[in-house]
């Protein structure tokens, strides 16, 4: 043992995802000057000097993890503090490594808050910009495809510099996404024949009702049993888009029922979903349901706006606004609508289901407060004292079921161990 050398190379590994990071002892890059360390060797005590500092020995602590170099003795990494390359103290804990906390860490009340603003920031903004465009190019199903594309492209830009990494799809994941494309594609469409038709207010007050239309399918489609008391808050929601809709002043029957096929597709894209769980992180399944749905727009585009859109449709927008305007407006409104989606997931994947019900109905009240304030849209006392009923029944819709979601982990935490 005495012709060991008193110093030892240690590398930190750093993960490309997240912390904590392990530690090895058998890679020379990345070198980090340890501050302390102790280990036992063969039940035996050593004191090693950090790399490139004093030789004057460190002081032991307690052992605790086995780590396996490349020779044939077993080294105990216990605990240890060193500074990575970024000049920031980390602890070496039980073989891994973890950074001391940083801002996100120590205030993740705030980090959360500016998640939760820059996805109603942006939300806000695609509605507002996107019913600027229709009121000079009244194409929804043309912008639906514009939407997807710019996200499409956004994408494959993503998958071409490694972030992130593309995840490998095979036929058996593309058959369980399909459906799923499928209904976000309808879903997508018949929102913005809606948006185009009618207010942006209403359109969002009859999107209210998804919630129903969710609880009925999982009781009369999935065979899942809901209790009463959440069928009970449902009440309000149906007769609030019910008193908003009689006295709504932009009412049509394209845009009502545009909004009803949405709420129905998006409910059986949420079913879908479920059976098509896979390893797949949500970004990569998000950016293949984009590309399927893309191609799902495409046709109904083409054959129902196409022939409009060479005739007139692209020469009387650039006429009113312009070529530059034109073009930029749209591929703004397409890279709001797939950025905003994007950090709702991201948001929503921070917080727990309490607090994403919660930040749901919020945002239903920031756009539709915005966009009455924007375009002055004129509502009559019925019709808004509809809409506030109609979304205080999804927020207690919405909690009860928080809080029902979270039992139900509870209770299955507690039966596993």
């Amino acid at each position: 043992m005495a012709s060991m050398s008193n110093t030892i190379q240690i590398s930190l590994q750093k993960s490309k995802f997240s912390s904590p990071h392990k530690l090895v002892s058998r890679s020379l890059t990345n070198l980090v000057p340890l501050r302390s360390l102790s280990v036992v060797l063969n039940s035996k005590s050593f004191e090693l000097s950090p790399v490139g500092l004093s030789s004057k020995p460190l002081k032991l602590v307690k052992c605790s993890q086995l780590l396996k170099p490349r020779s044939n003795v077993d080294v105990f990494v216990t605990k240890a503090a060193a500074a990575d390359a970024e000049g920031l103290d980390i602890e070496i804990t039980d073989g891994y490594v973890k950074p001391t906390k940083g801002f996100a860490e120590k205030f993740p009340a705030l980090v959360t808050g500016f998640f939760f603003f820059t996805w109603y920031f942006l939300n806000v903004i695609f509605n507002i910009l996107n019913k600027k465009v229709y009121n000079y190019f009244p194409y929804p199903y043309f912008v639906s495809v514009v939407h997807l594309l710019v996200g499409v492209t956004y994408c494959l830009i993503s998958w071409s510099v490694g972030l992130p990494k593309r995840a490998p799809i095979n036929k058996e994941l593309l058959a369980l996404l399909t459906p799923v494309a499928f209904c976000h594609a309808l879903g997508h469409v018949m929102s913005n024949v809606s948006f185009a038709t009618v207010a942006v207010s209403f359109t969002h007050t009859i999107k209210a009702l998804e919630p129903f239309f969710s609880a009925a399918a999982s009781q009369f489609v999935l065979g899942h049993q809901i209790p009463v008391s959440l069928w009970l808050s449902l009440t309000p929601v149906v007769i609030g888009v019910s008193m908003a809709s009689l006295t709504e002043l932009s009412f049509n029957w394209t845009g009502f029922t545009s909004a009803m096929i949405s709420n129905i597709a998006f409910t059986y894209r949420s079913i879908y979903s479920k059976k098509a769980m896979t390893g797949m992180d949500s970004t990569n399944v998000y950016a293949y349901i984009s590309i399927m749905a893309l191609f799902f727009c495409l046709p109904p585009a083409i054959f129902i706006e196409g022939p409009q859109l060479l005739q007139y449709g692209f020469r009387d927008a650039i006429t009113k606004v312009g070529l530059y305007k034109f073009l930029s407006d749209l591929f703004w409104i397409g890279m709001f609508y797939h950025l905003y989606n994007q950090i709702a997931t991201n948001t929503l994947e921070r917080v727990a289901p309490l607090t994403h019900a919660v930040g749901n109905v919020l945002k239903r009240v920031f756009v539709i407060g915005f966009s009455i304030v924007v375009f002055g849209n004129k509502i009559s006392t019925q019709t808004g004292i509809g809409t506030a009923i109609a979304i205080a029944g999804v927020a207690i819709y919405s909690l009860i079921k928080a809080r029902m979601e979270e039992q139900k982990r509870k209770a299955a935490l507690a039966h596993a161990q």
